[in-house]
């Protein structure tokens, strides 16, 4: 019976995750982090760049409509949505999962999978996870007071509290 309701309790798990998409509010945070830009730029890691900081083949030169960098946006979060729910074992809040998308829209999913930050919130540990965020503000190994930034606001958002005066 105990083996039972552990399997049920994973699918379950699995059933409500694989629902979970990314909110207005995640949208939201990702959009004020990235900005827009419709003309490809160098980040701040050297990559080029352009839209809502999409980043999948664009090279110097390339521009982009507001419209596009929308569906643009629209299309690749999908991708992020799917790394989270494919690494994070455990339950979470909306408000949880917005502000691991955006991290991991803005990091990207390795350093999701080798992170100290998914080990403890897999073990349930959910009230050191925005600590963890917020250990990852730098560029090339400077801090950058624009991550700092994004970051306090991910960790407020995990927590449910207010991030949008950050």
């Amino acid at each position: 019976m105990q083996l039972f309701r552990f399997i049920l309790g994973l699918l379950i798990q699995a059933i409500n995750k694989g629902d979970m998409h990314i909110s207005k509010e995640g949208i939201c945070l990702i959009k004020k982090f990235e900005g827009l830009k419709l003309k490809s730029y160098k980040c701040s890691a050297s990559v080029w760049t352009y839209g809502y900081g999409s980043t999948k083949n664009v090279k110097e030169g390339d521009t982009i409509s507001k419209e596009d960098a929308e569906k643009l946006l629209s299309e690749e979060i999908k991708e992020y949505e799917n790394y989270v729910k494919k690494l994070v074992k455990v339950n979470l809040s909306q408000n949880q999962f917005d502000a691991l998308v955006s991290w991991v829209y803005n990091l990207g999913p390795n350093n999701l999978e080798k992170s100290t930050l998914l080990k403890i919130l897999n073990n349930k540990e959910y009230k050191d996870v925005p600590y963890e965020i917020r250990k990852w503000n730098k560029v090339n190994g400077e801090i950058s007071e624009g991550l700092i930034r994004r970051r306090n606001a991910e960790s407020l958002l995990f927590e449910g509290k207010e991030w949008g005066k950050i």
